[in-house]
């Protein structure tokens, strides 16, 4: 590695004058006093006080300043040589002195965001481990209850192996959804992007869901201002993707006999906005951050008996995110909870 030098010359030169000033101030009153002074050889004296004064002080600062920063840049170096092989070592304390707070400064903040990345990754396979763990245990209890004895008895055996496939789809759901989050992320999953229409979509999706709002006494009513085609550009597949999402977490989570409404709106720039808002128990305002997170639940408790990955949110922030599209989240205690999303309509 190459250091480049800015040199200064600062402190040699105030340090190089006040040591010329006291011997000057030593030799004047001693010439005075064996009365022997002549001007020429006191001021000879001077300058050559002061030139070698200086001299030995900035090489030898320069070369403490040196030694040090050298050990310093080479042990830094070792985390980030790209960064420092060209920079500049100052002689100049005062800079040196910002230098070295500037990169202080920066390596705490990288090592600030490298905590909450650790952080994150820990609770992130936590709760991986987790939710793959749930189901497993609970298809392995009912394989072994089977194989103990349960087997022949036909009704259990129906009732259990039931329950083991529900554990299954389950496990199913999770790395489905864990492998399109991840391939979003990174970029492998590809938008087919197609001009369609997005109110004939929304009434396709709630086709689908019918049966399972009315099992939990949910109600899905579209808000249509008319019949009017609205026609967007997006990837079809992904966007009834968010929708279906949006719809399942607000049925899983709606009271009994509540209702689940969609309405669309038109807004400037070329956009509209897609509302899914319910009657529901609503959510604290300080969890609406981490919705979008994986595996976050609002009701831990209960949750988990509703089935799905615990991932659906988040998938929709992801494809959302990827059509370079918002999500927006409002939700009141009692009230209900309000989840609107824009696309780009179609020229």
């Amino acid at each position: 590695m190459r250091f480049f030098f800015n040199k200064t010359y600062k402190f040699a030169f105030l340090t190089s004058i006040l040591i010329t000033i006291i011997l000057s101030l030593i030799n004047g009153i001693y010439f005075l006093v064996i009365d022997s002074f002549y001007i020429w050889f006191y001021l000879s004296e001077v300058i050559i006080v002061f030139l070698i004064s200086f001299f030995i002080i900035q090489y030898r600062v320069e070369n403490f300043i040196y030694k040090r920063m050298k050990k310093i840049y080479d042990d830094v170096s070792l985390l980030d040589v790209s960064t420092l092989g060209r920079q500049k070592i100052t002689t100049n304390m005062e800079t040196l002195t910002k230098e070295v707070e500037l990169f202080a400064r920066n390596k705490k903040l990288e090592i600030e965001a490298l905590k909450i990345r650790e952080n994150y990754r820990r609770e992130f396979i936590g709760n991986v481990s987790h939710e793959l763990k749930t189901p497993l245990f609970t298809v392995q209890g009912y394989i072994e209850t089977l194989i103990d004895g349960a087997l022949n008895d036909e009704k259990i055996r129906e009732k259990y192996l039931k329950r083991a496939k529900k554990g299954v789809e389950r496990l199913t759901y999770i790395i489905k959804d864990l492998d399109m989050i991840t391939k979003l992320e990174v970029g492998e999953l590809h938008l087919e992007k197609e001009t369609f229409d997005i109110i004939d979509l929304i009434e396709n999706v709630f086709e689908l869901l019918e049966m399972k709002a009315s099992k939990n006494l949910i109600s899905l009513t579209f808000n249509k201002k008319d019949q009017t085609p609205i026609w967007v550009k997006a990837d079809k597949d992904r966007i009834q993707q968010v929708l279906s999402n949006l719809i399942v977490n607000s049925i899983k989570y709606g009271i009994n006999k509540g209702t689940t409404e969609l309405s669309i709106e038109n807004l400037i720039m070329n956009k509209v906005l897609i509302r899914v808002a319910d009657n529901g128990e609503g959510i604290n305002n300080d969890e609406i951050p981490r919705l979008f997170e994986r595996f976050y639940r609002v009701d831990k408790s209960g949750s988990r008996e509703q089935g799905g990955s615990g991932l659906g949110l988040s998938i929709v922030k992801h494809i959302l995110d990827a059509h370079s599209e918002k999500i927006y989240v409002e939700s009141q205690i009692g009230i209900g909870s309000e989840f609107s999303f824009t696309l780009e309509k179609a020229e």
